[in-house]
């Protein structure tokens, strides 16, 4: 861009005004006086006018103290940005702690029921109270009125159910079962007697079992009745025997020779054990092994008959 040609009464090159350049700043040539009422400066925001030098005047500005006004102004609108954010940060966090306190609030209210005062919401349903039956439950069948009741002594009744397992330990006394049956016609495997006693009083059938131990044998009859009373006379009446049981390895025993008997009862079964010597030796006043063998065998049977009874009641 080129000069144009200088005019009169202008300021010289680098000199404080508006470049003597066309195209910029006032039209070349003398300037118009404005019309009409006087301008007024604007104030510059620091509460000093801001007085506008004519173009090519002698008075030069103040270089220095425009330069402080500046940097004083630029000091103060940080200052004040500054504290217009601690200002903001402090409403902000003003407005998180009075929205934790009313959360904190509305959760109080909440557990309380959702009103004040803990008192329960109004409308709400009054809690129930519990009740409890006063009829109390009856006591668990006694396993002896079952075994002494037909109608409730129902279990399958087998020799191998009731004599339960081949080997048996009694007292550190152990017994090997051999061999088992069972018969309808109870006379059939009683003698001496027994056979009476156990038709007189109904006997419905016998489970026989023999154990061996050491030279002994031990059959052991158990003789089933409709009632407690007909197994409680049995006993009473007892006399003779039951038949001794051969088999599984036991040879015939207890044969025209002494051998130690017993007779028991519980519920509606009677037990009769017999016990001798495999060899046919008679048992003696002094002898202690047969009768003792006796007495193991007839222990067991009568713990496997109160088992059964406490099966059937649940026990």
């Amino acid at each position: 861009m080129t000069e144009g040609p200088q005019q009169p009464n202008q300021p010289r090159p680098g000199g404080y005004g508006y470049p003597n350049v066309g195209g910029y700043g006032y039209p070349q040539g003398s300037p118009q006086q404005p019309s009409g009422s006087a301008w007024t400066p604007p104030s510059d925001g620091l509460g000093h006018g801001s007085t506008r030098q004519p173009r090519g005047g002698q008075n030069q500005p103040d270089w220095s103290a425009l330069a402080e006004r500046t940097e004083s102004a630029s000091r103060r609108r940080k200052l004040y940005m500054i504290g217009g954010g601690v200002l903001a940060t402090a409403v902000i966090a003003g407005i998180v702690a009075t929205a934790v306190i009313s959360s904190d609030n509305h959760n109080k209210q909440a557990a309380s029921g959702g009103s004040t005062g803990g008192q329960n919401a109004a409308g709400a349903p009054p809690q129930p109270t519990p009740t409890f039956s006063d009829v109390t439950p009856p006591p668990p069948p006694n396993p002896l009125a079952v075994l002494s009741n037909p109608k409730k002594d129902t279990a399958p009744l087998t020799p191998t159910g009731l004599f339960f397992g081949t080997q048996l330990t009694i007292n550190g006394r152990q017994y090997t079962r051999a061999t088992t049956d069972s018969a309808t016609g109870c006379s059939g495997v009683a003698a001496g007697g027994l056979a009476g006693v156990l038709d007189s009083n109904g006997c419905d059938k016998v489970l026989r079992a023999t154990y061996t131990r050491n030279g002994i044998a031990v059959t052991v009859g158990v003789a089933v009745f409709n009632s407690k009373s007909s197994a409680d006379n049995a006993k009473a009446q007892y006399t003779g025997y039951v038949q001794p049981l051969a088999g599984g390895g036991v040879p015939s025993f207890c044969h025209a020779t002494a051998c130690s008997t017993s007779a028991n009862s519980v519920g509606r079964y009677a037990y009769f054990t017999i016990a001798g010597f495999t060899n046919g030796s008679a048992v003696t006043s002094s002898d202690t092994q047969a009768p003792q063998a006796g007495t193991d065998i007839a222990d067991f049977a009568f713990q496997r008959i109160v088992q059964r009874g406490e099966n059937e009641a649940g026990g």
